[in-house]
């Protein structure tokens, strides 16, 4: 398992809002510099629900990577890609449905709740009753250690090591899997005696200090490659070699961006901010935003608490501009367009240099397109590997 590696994606179903923004490309932004990143457009995920509309998916692409650049994604960083055009998504989904049971994707918490969201859509189909194994083929296929999620998307990573737990019990033992096994761990050199006595006192015990001594001089061992320890990590448990290891989570820190109305900011609530509007669309939007319904008249005085505004207040302003605000509200001391100011220069302030960046990729679109060509290419170097292995564990390595 490549635990320093990430894979997150978003779909192409429109322009990206600072909702986006504040609750997952930022993050993204900061993981590039300290892990293995794999940022994917999924595009096949968008037929799930956009399939009678797939007019918006093309030019959503390049929208949306350009504000993935422009928002500070690194291509010397982290890889950029289309799923689409790494046809082993597709393949290793394909594998997976063969043994995944049909229960275990019905019991996902969002597929029922997006079918009552979506109600006007005709959902029915396999490819969204599907779409949490295609995730998890998208994951699975980088052998990604780390998916960055929020609480909501946990069960989509659960689902994911669970698929992967039964096809390495499937498939995981190789025919002669004990003698490479031992093989391999008279390769740890001096250590790999104790790792044997940490396994059997595991193994006949369940003595879970020894499992984790054992797991301790497995990662310390510098004499192994991959598929020997992958080998004698499945051995230390009794289960065969970890063909898809089991990714974990990386839960980020809720970020509920307000929109223009207080709820959270969604594209369904027509409350949003593109992350590149016009700076007068910025102006005019928030200018119009719903305030305190008590501030009748200039005069009355207010409550921060019940303005919409004052949320932007929490991400965009300074601890003196807040208590400037609070001050002037409750003494009707400013008004509501002085006080919705400071926000409107706060996002611009935001967005000046996402449109510095984004300008040389407008101007050069090839540019574009090159990023997203090679980022193809060094994920489909690795999503063959993978699948190398899935194919010859499954009897089609021939």
């Amino acid at each position: 398992m490549f635990a320093n590696r990430i894979l997150s994606g978003m779909r192409p179903t429109g322009s990206l809002h600072l909702g986006h923004y504040h609750g997952v490309i930022k993050n993204w932004v900061e993981l590039q510099s300290s892990h293995d990143c794999y940022f994917m457009v999924a595009d096949w995920h968008a037929l799930t629900t956009n399939y009678d509309n797939v007019s918006i998916i093309e030019k959503s692409i390049w929208d949306m990577v350009i504000d993935w650049l422009a928002a500070g994604v690194d291509p010397d960083k982290a890889t950029v890609f289309l799923q689409s055009k790494v046809p082993q998504h597709a393949e290793l989904h394909l594998a997976l449905s063969m043994v995944t049971p049909l229960s275990w994707l019905e019991r996902v918490p969002t597929y029922k709740d997006q079918i009552e969201k979506l109600s006007t859509k005709d959902l029915g189909t396999y490819g969204f009753l599907g779409y949490p194994l295609l995730q998890a083929a998208d994951i699975l296929v980088y052998k990604a250690g780390l998916v960055p999620v929020g609480e909501d998307q946990v069960p989509h990573i659960e689902l994911t090591r669970e698929v992967a737990r039964r096809f390495n019990n499937l498939f995981g033992r190789e025919a002669n899997f004990d003698e490479l096994a031992q093989a391999a761990a008279k390769k740890i050199g001096k250590q790999g005696k104790q790792f044997m006595q940490q396994r059997t006192a595991y193994l006949q015990d369940g003595n879970a200090e020894a499992l984790q001594a054992a797991r301790e001089i497995l990662a310390a061992s510098q004499n192994l490659g991959v598929a020997d320890r992958e080998r004698l990590a499945g051995w230390l448990e009794n289960k065969g070699k970890t063909i898809l290891p089991e990714p974990e989570a990386k839960l980020t820190a809720a970020s509920r961006m307000p929109g223009l109305d207080g709820q959270k900011m969604s594209k369904s609530y027509g409350n949003t901010i593109t992350m590149r509007e016009a700076p007068e669309q910025v102006s005019k939007k928030v200018k119009a935003m719903p305030t305190d319904p008590a501030r009748v008249r200039r005069t009355d005085a207010g409550n921060p608490e019940k303005c919409p505004v004052w949320q932007l207040h929490q991400v965009y302003s300074d601890h003196d501009t807040r208590e400037w605000v609070k001050q002037g509200c409750t003494s009707a001391g400013i008004g509501c367009l002085d006080c919705k100011q400071p926000v409107i220069e706060g996002v611009l302030r935001e967005q000046q240099p996402m449109f510095e960046r984004a300008e040389q990729y407008l101007t050069h679109p090839d540019r574009v397109k090159e990023i997203v060509f090679e980022g193809c290419r060094r994920a489909e170097q690795v999503a063959k590997e993978t699948m190398t292995d899935v194919r010859a564990a499954m009897g089609l390595g021939f």
